[in-house]
């Protein structure tokens, strides 16, 4: 995806990374790098109009979401969904840009999913300015990173339909994975959001007012966005709470019915321990009914026992 794009006299031209790096002529151009190491930052310095902090920022290993103003030039990074890497905590790609007035640099360390949208925006002639560039992937990664969000939402609506003594086990290992998303992505939402509203009001000649309206449209959206994904964290707290107290419901409703089973067979063990004795003396130990009859007393005594606690409502749930 990494190389340059040249927009001149309605057409556009694809050129090579070293080619772009080393174009000084008319026109707007793009130049994208993807993920190449320690060679970023020399290549980056050799474009002699980037500012040497632009270029390390660019380089940098470690970024948020931000906007700053060098001169007529702006350092913005972004962040939306994109290649994930095993182990990384970071739920999305990162993006960085030196926007100039005809010339954009950006660089992502993995591939970013609105870089292919935002490519053939460009390559289709759809994208003649900095402006355009910016305003394309502002609005495509919010665009893609929408319905993500909406997901994690739908997902607490599911949960809150099953959610029953049954599933309890299951459903909270979906809420703790909803809850660990939110959380990632809570993180550069509003970071991204901030930086556009940044960019907005800044005064550059290659941001036009149509620009400035599709930047602040996804600016809105993240912020819509942000608040949708604390929506979701309160929301996934609260169903936390609620398998807790839900397993906490269970876990006294078997204790009750182990204690009822063992207060009914309290008295039975006693009777039958006491006539078990081997001592003389054992009323009606050489009659036939004998045994029966010890049966039933203990069958009258169990039913007492199980009356006294239904009467006092303490079986119900």
């Amino acid at each position: 995806m990494e190389g340059g794009f040249l927009a001149e006299g309605g057409r556009v031209r694809r050129l090579g990374v070293e080619e772009a790096a080393a174009y000084r002529g008319p026109g707007f151009l793009w130049l994208h790098l993807e993920a190449r190491g320690e060679s970023d930052l020399a290549l980056l310095r050799t474009h002699t109009e980037m500012p040497p902090v632009a270029a390390s920022a660019l380089a940098a290993t470690e970024t948020r979401p931000r906007c700053d103003r060098l001169g007529q030039g702006a350092i913005l990074n972004l962040r939306g969904p994109g290649e994930l890497v095993p182990g990384d905590s970071d739920r999305l790609v990162s993006i960085r840009f030196w926007v100039a007035d005809h010339k954009v640099t950006s660089l992502s360390r993995r591939r970013l999913g609105a870089t292919a949208r935002v490519v053939d925006k460009m390559e289709s002639g759809r994208i003649h300015d900095a402006g355009d560039l910016v305003a394309a992937f502002s609005h495509a990664i919010s665009t893609e990173l929408d319905p993500q969000v909406a997901a994690l939402g739908d997902t607490l609506d599911d949960v809150e339909t099953e959610l029953e003594p049954r599933n309890l086990y299951r459903l909270r290992r979906t809420i703790t994975s909803v809850r660990s998303e939110a959380i990632g992505f809570r993180r550069f939402v509003a970071p991204d959001r901030d930086a556009l509203r940044t960019l907005v009001d800044l005064n550059f000649s290659w941001l036009a007012d149509d620009d400035r309206v599709h930047i602040v449209e996804a600016a809105d959206r993240f912020a819509r966005m942000a608040e949708e994904l604390e929506a979701v964290r309160e929301r996934a707290a609260l169903l936390h709470e609620q398998i807790t107290d839900l397993r906490a419901e269970q876990v006294d409703q078997r204790a009750l019915y182990i204690a009822v089973v063992a207060f009914i067979f309290l008295p039975l063990t006693f009777i039958t321990g006491l006539l078990g004795m081997n001592v003389e003396g054992i009323p009606y130990k050489d009659e036939p009914w004998a045994f029966w009859g010890v049966v039933a007393f203990c069958v009258l005594i169990g039913l007492f026992v199980l009356g006294w606690f239904v009467r006092r409502q303490w079986l119900r749930r």
